[in-house]
């Protein structure tokens, strides 16, 4: 598991030993944290997206779940940054 590493963390026992349970717990707490990092992401280019059409990100949502439009972060951030004219519709549609 050590492949690849530089210098005494690829050959000698103990310290390869303690750089592969590092970067093992290191992997267990970034596949957590990239789903944070990715929901921000996408709640951001949502803010961006509907600030240009005049409303807020939260009321954005608000006004979504009230209408009952079952879009998630992801396809409206996506919306938002590759099919304006799409989102501009979702908008339209929640106001």
């Amino acid at each position: 598991m050590a492949k690849g590493y530089y210098g005494r963390r690829k050959n000698v026992w103990t310290v390869a030993k303690n750089a592969v349970e590092k970067a093992l717990t290191y992997q267990y707490r970034d596949r957590k944290a990239r789903k944070r990092n990715f929901r921000s992401l996408w709640i951001m280019r949502i803010n961006a997206g509907a600030r240009m059409h005049g409303i807020s990100y939260s009321q954005l949502i608000n006004k979504l779940k009230q209408a009952n439009i079952q879009l998630n972060r992801k396809v409206l951030a996506d919306l938002s940054m590759n099919h304006p004219d799409a989102f501009k519709a979702v908008i339209d549609q929640v106001k």
